[in-house]
C-alpha cells in the first residue's frame, strides 16, 4: 500500500511539473511571438531608413559631382584672368590689369566656397555611409531575431 502511494504520488508531481512547464511553454510562445512582430516591424523601419539614407548618399554624391565641376571651372577662369594679367601687364594696360586682378579675386573667394562645399559634402557622404552601415547591420539583427523567434515558436509548438 505504502508503495503504491508514493507510486501516485510520484506521478501526481510529475504531472503537476508537465502541466506548469506546458503552461509556462505556452506563456513563452506568447512572447516569442510578440518579439517576432516587434522584430518584423524593426525590419521595415530599418528597410526603410536604407532606403531614404541610399537616396540621401545619391543626392550628396550628385551634389559633390556638381562642386567638383565648379572648382574646375573656377579654376580655369582663373587660369585665363591670369593669363590675361600678365598680357596687360606687359602691354602696359593699367586699367584692364586692375579688371583682371579684381577678377582673380573673386575667382579665388568663388574657388574657396567651393571647395568648402566639396569637403562639406565629402563629409557627409561619409557619414552617411555609416549611417547606412549601421541600419544594414540593424537589419540583419533583425532578420537573425526573427529566424530565431520563428524557430522558438516552432520548437514550442512541437514540444521541443
Amino acid at each position: 500500500m505504502r508503495r503504491y502511494l508514493l507510486h501516485l504520488l510520484a506521478l501526481t508531481v510529475l504531472g503537476l511539473g508537465t502541466a506548469s512547464i506546458g503552461y509556462a511553454q505556452g506563456d513563452d510562445t506568447k512572447d516569442d511571438r510578440r518579439d517576432l512582430k516587434r522584430d518584423q516591424k524593426d525590419l521595415g523601419k530599418d528597410r526603410k531608413d536604407i532606403h531614404n539614407d541610399q537616396k540621401d548618399l545619391n543626392k550628396d554624391r550628385a551634389d559633390r559631382r556638381n562642386d567638383r565641376r565648379d572648382v574646375n571651372k573656377d579654376q580655369k577662369d582663373l587660369r585665363n584672368d591670369r593669363r590675361d594679367l600678365r598680357k596687360d601687364v606687359k602691354a602696359g594696360d593699367k586699367t584692364d590689369a586692375a579688371k583682371d586682378r579684381r577678377d582673380i579675386r573673386h575667382d579665388q573667394k568663388d574657388l574657396n566656397k567651393d571647395k568648402r562645399d566639396l569637403h562639406a559634402d565629402n563629409r557627409d557622404i561619409h557619414k552617411d555611409e555609416k549611417d547606412l552601415h549601421k541600419d544594414r547591420k540593424d537589419a540583419r539583427h533583425d532578420r537573425k531575431d526573427i529566424n530565431h523567434d520563428k524557430r522558438d515558436i516552432r520548437h514550442d509548438r512541437h514540444g521541443k
